[in-house]
């Protein structure tokens, strides 16, 4: 089982210390426990496993936020996946893969955040 600090260490090394930070400093008594949570979990014991790569590993975080509409955390793990190494091309192929599986709806709202996030970046 990885620890916490773990789980912090590769958080932020996949969502960037800026995101990081400002969950950090918005949690609250309320949101503690849920922060811990997905630290040990989500970053400490799925990020790390060595069944995947970090790159496999946004690809595929990127078509489960599609498929839920999760629009919010999609923006942030465009991010993450093209820190991750996920080129411009290979986003464009996933995106293109939900199109197919999620619908037509949902791949269109997430090329549409996918290319501001992009644009941000200086990508496009």
């Amino acid at each position: 089982m990885t620890g916490a600090a773990e789980g912090m260490r590769v958080r932020r090394q996949v969502l960037g210390d800026a995101h990081v930070d400002r969950a950090v400093a918005a949690t609250t008594s309320f949101t503690a426990d849920f922060q811990d949570l997905i630290t040990r979990f989500a970053w400490g014991e799925i990020w790390t496993r060595p069944g995947l790569d970090r790159r496999t590993r946004s690809m595929i975080t990127l078509t489960a936020l599609v498929a839920g509409g999760h629009w919010d955390e999609l923006a942030m793990h465009v991010r993450a996946a093209v820190r991750n190494g996920v080129t411009v091309d290979e986003l464009r192929e996933v995106l293109l893969q939900t199109a197919v599986y999620c619908s037509v709806p949902s791949a269109n709202h997430a090329f549409a955040v996918a290319q501001d996030v992009l644009s941000e970046e200086g990508m496009l």
